[in-house]
């Protein structure tokens, strides 16, 4: 459903309607030539004073001369007015495009006349020697996912067919006011794509303007700028990347170029700012495919993720809704809330829940908040539960077909990412290491940190200091817990009615309110340390490093964000023992739970700190790049204009360099924010039902927010290509395995839905709730109080009573646990033993019923790998015969991707039999061009 809704061509725009920005194109073309679109832009500042001017200039040099070597076009343009910063604007002409999109193996669409010129029957799309997708190599892409030989070669059913192709007519309609703008977002549009070949040019059509797109435009710029070398030294293995070069200081900053303002006509850009960024349009499904070809495809896939998220907590939302709205509507009719409001229970005297500062109170006072409770812990919690338990399933493994359809769509599908070059920031750290190693894939020199001296003392830094945090953020519940405990004695003597009677709703929100500002702080500080901490675990590639930084700072703020829920939740009230002895630690008697139970307490907490983190976040994520604006705004402090001076006519690679630079943590705290709020509406889900609503709401405007923040406050970012969202699969995973376990004890332990059923099964005269009250108090004589308490017994009452179930002070075994304890915790242990293993057994059928991939798509790969390699093979004919002529040209050099130093490292290549003669015979040698990377097989003579 959500295929043909979000994922949405961009189309064609209206040329007479396009008016680019001068800027974003080289200023010096000679007459008659095509403009040059500038696809990178390099920043760097002359600092004559600086001592590593002089060699960062040669770096430079070099690097550029490189670039030029290889075919790219290069622009300088100063500041101006006397500022120090200079650009070098990058252009990829065709010929490069082309030659890299074969080399890595890019998929582009084929011409649109193939699509059109070969029909084949229903009996060839179903041909038994169609490949299956290990042998794929050329696919068809039908970008509307259903072919019209499809639609045509299935069976209809007379009356079932009719009754579905009505339905799904319907259903098309429906979602019409939900798609942007056909005239900016062409949905019917579908195309052919196949890897390139420059052998195969004539399936491609390289005369339009579009045929590369901006993100495949960016991918191969990238990975230009992060080979080239800028040292002519054969002995320094790592003297290459632009990566290096910013961190040397050589250069201050890379990016691609937007393709104009947010208000620039015709630009993709305003086009996205409108139809995509806009609150206006936050009811419209996004534009995914326009992302990608802006951005890429793992921020496309990023933003299918949180639409795909966003869409699926409607279900949930309305769930929710649905259960408090029971609690509103009945709480009236519940019996416990009329006996302890209206009836004769109301006057109990209550035993004191503080040391010396507490008096006896009346049960009356907790009749708002037992109202409260039982708002979300009524007849529809144990529901809600279970269906949040199968929900979570539902979503993770529909996104996985969901997220196979857009892998496939956006030619991802099995995208094995190439090797990773070490960091620059690991160099560094190892710059006086003298041992080396070979590395096997790229088969250069790299330096070997020392396990002893370097590497395992900083894993032990980094986790000790882990572990540290983590106990702080412990620590952080206990000064909440104290603070909460010396609130109950501080307003005990306060005589204002007003406080007495909402003193436990007071101390609740105010000590929720607290920790979560020192959540906030926590969170802020360990960020900065997290990193600092994980460069010195000696991290090799940028893959490993983002992976170790994601477990440090997930594992973190889940303890800081979850370890005073988990407290209320199962801790608290739990070990508070019986009045005449007090459980105590270090003299400090054990936390109490407040009048009306612990679960109001936990809804309480749950939701300050939920929505109050959302809030916080997004405040914070979308205001902080314009502090960081300031800056870059700095560094441009003397520029200014020539001719006016204004805004408008500032360059585009200028307009640039003044936003924030996305960096490669960039989605990051995005994945992070959304996934610790997946752990807040699955794993205490059923103590707060309203949770994905409110997670709905914000996400509607996240999505929208970020849209806007990455369009107008950020550098474009590199386009990337990723095959999944990643490890945040397998958090999320995990978030579902817990919530099982810790929402079956929440109902067990801090809900009264076993104690109440057990009353109703097995003690009630009339199977009814009266007398349920009375049932869950037991007697307590004052005399007999702890001594330590310090309470005064001047006015003490005959007996008091406290909640529990402990034999009476005229019984025997006075203060001990009866038999309603025992049945009530074997009724809680079985309650959760069968609720864990129904719903563990539910939920593995569903994910053996619901396949990762789906079978339509499955076929859908055979069928359009046949198609395609068919067009192939009939135009081969077809040219052969003479009826289709090619461009001439040969198959392009083979450009390495593994790194060598020039003239230095060589690969002989073997038989594995005897190991006596070269593979393929002589010598062969295929290198790239100057400044790059060689490749050379050499003979066994070592003959090149």
């Amino acid at each position: 459903m959500l295929e043909g809704a979000e994922l949405l061509n961009n189309g064609e725009l209206n040329k007479q309607g396009l008016e680019m920005t001068e800027s974003i194109y080289f200023t010096d073309v000679e007459k008659g030539e095509e403009n040059k679109l500038v696809d990178f832009v390099l920043v760097w500042e002359e600092k004559p004073s600086d001592p590593q001017w002089s060699v960062n200039k040669t770096k430079r040099e070099i690097f550029l001369q490189n670039l030029e070597a290889e075919g790219l076009e290069l622009e300088s343009e100063e500041c101006g007015g006397g500022n120090a910063l200079r650009f070098i604007k990058i252009h990829a002409p065709m010929e490069v495009l082309r030659r890299y999109a074969e080399i890595l193996k890019i998929r582009m669409p084929i011409k649109n006349h193939f699509s059109l010129k070969w029909k084949f029957s229903a009996d060839m799309l179903h041909s038994e020697s169609a490949e299956g997708a290990e042998m794929l190599e050329f696919k068809l892409t039908q970008l509307d996912g259903t072919t019209k030989e499809q639609v045509g070669s299935m069976i209809r059913i007379p009356l079932f067919s009719d009754v579905h192709d009505e339905l799904k007519s319907w259903f098309e309609k429906f979602q019409e006011p939900f798609y942007p703008s056909e005239a900016i977002f062409n949905r019917s549009n579908s195309q052919f794509t196949a890897v390139y070949s420059r052998d195969k040019d004539y399936l491609f059509n390289h005369n339009d303007s579009k045929f590369f797109s901006p993100a495949t435009r960016s991918g191969i710029l990238e990975f230009l700028l992060k080979r080239k070398r800028f040292s002519e030294d054969p002995e320094d293995d790592f003297a290459f990347g632009i990566s290096k070069l910013i961190s040397d200081g050589a250069y201050l900053a890379f990016y691609p170029l937007h393709d104009g303002g947010i208000h620039t006509e015709g630009s993709q850009r305003k086009l996205l700012y409108d139809e995509w960024a806009s609150l206006k349009k936050f009811w419209k499904y996004q534009p995914l495919d326009a992302v990608r070809d802006y951005y890429g495809v793992k921020m496309g896939l990023y933003f299918a993720w949180l639409g795909y998220y966003t869409f699926m907590l409607i279900p949930p939302s309305i769930v929710g809704i649905f259960c408090f709205l029971y609690g509103v509507l009945t709480y009236s009719t519940d019996i416990p809330i009329k006996e302890i409001c209206d009836g004769a229970m109301g006057n109990t005297t209550m035993c004191p829940i503080c040391d010396e500062f507490c008096d006896f109170w009346s049960l009356r006072d907790s009749c708002k908040m037992t109202q409260a409770k039982y708002f979300f812990d009524n007849g529809t919690t144990v529901f809600f539960a279970v269906f949040m338990s199968l929900w979570a399933v539902i979503f993770l493994e529909f996104w996985k077909r969901y997220s196979a359809e857009i892998t496939h769509r956006w030619d991802v599908f099995g995208y094995d990412p190439e090797e990773e070059h070490p960091r620059p920031e690991y160099l560094v750290e190892l710059r006086d290491v003298e041992e080396r190693t070979i590395n096997f894939i790229t088969q250069t020199s790299e330096p070997k940190p020392p396990f002893w001296k370097m590497k395992l003392p900083g894993i032990l830094i980094s986790w000790t200091s882990v572990m540290m945090f983590v106990m702080l953020a412990l620590i952080t519940v206990i000064a909440i817990i104290l603070y909460r405990m010396s609130m109950v004695a501080a307003l005990a003597a306060v005589n204002d009615s007003t406080i007495k009677s909402n003193w436990s709703l007071f101390i609740s929100m105010t000590g929720a309110a607290i920790n979560l500002v020192l959540i906030l702080i926590f969170n802020y500080i360990y960020e900065f340390l997290a990193i600092w901490l994980t460069e010195k675990e000696l991290h090799r590639t940028q893959t490993g490093f983002d992976n170790a930084l994601t477990l440090k700072i997930y594992l973190f703020q889940f303890v800081n964000y979850y370890a005073s829920i988990f407290y209320i939740a199962f801790v608290k009230g739990q070990f508070v023992g019986t009045p005449n002895e007090y459980t105590r630690f270090m003299s400090w008697r054990q936390e109490e739970c407040s009048p009306g139970g612990c679960f109001i307490e936990l809804c309480i907490q749950l939701a300050i700190i939920f929505m109050g983190k959302q809030f916080m976040l997004s405040v914070m994520e979308y205001y902080m790049p314009l502090m960081w604006k300031v800056f870059n705004l700095v560094k441009l402090a003397g520029w200014k204009n020539e001719e006016t001076g204004k805004e408008e006519v500032t360059p585009q690679y200028i307009k640039d360099f003044k936003l924030v630079e996305w960096g490669h943590q960039g989605l990051f705290y995005e994945y992070l924010e959304m996934v610790l709020q997946y752990g807040f509406i699955t794993i205490f889900v059923c103590a707060f039902p309203l949770a994905p609503f409110f997670a709905f709401c914000n996400n509607v405007l996240e999505l929208r927010l970020d849209a806007k923040k990455i369009l107008v406050q950020h550098r474009r970012p590199i386009a990337q290509k990723v095959q999944s969202i990643g490890v945040w699969m397998d958090i999320m995973e995990t978030l579902g395995r817990i919530s099982i376990i810790t929402n079956a004890f929440i109902i067990a332990l801090t809900s009264e839905f076993i104690p109440k059923a057990v009353y109703r099964g097995f003690y009630s005269q009339d199977g009814s709730l009266t007398g349920y009250v009375n049932y869950t108090l037991s007697y307590f004589d004052p005399m007999d109080i702890d001594r330590t308490s310090h309470v005064n017994l001047t006015l003490a009452p005959e007996l008091c009573r406290y909640p529990d179930y402990k034999f009476a002070p005229w019984e025997a075994d006075k203060y001990t646990n009866n038999a309603q304890f025992w049945h009530i915790w074997f009724a809680r242990l079985l309650f959760v033993v069968i609720f864990e293993n129904l719903v563990a057994c539910t939920i593995m059928a569903m994910r053996l019923a619901i396949p990762d991939i789906s079978s339509n798509l499955k076929y859908r790969i055979r069928r359009e790998a046949y198609i395609t390699k068919e067009i192939i093979i009939r135009t081969e004919r077809l040219k052969k015969d003479g009826k289709v002529r090619g461009k001439s040209g040969s198959a392009p050099v083979l450009n390495s991707p593994d790194l060598r130093t020039e003239g230095e490292t060589s690969f002989t290549q073997r038989r594995n039999a005897g190991g006596d003669g070269v593979s393929g015979g002589g010598g062969l040698e295929r290198s790239s061009s100057t400044g790059d990377v060689q490749l050379i097989l050499k003979d066994e003579e070592g003959q090149a």
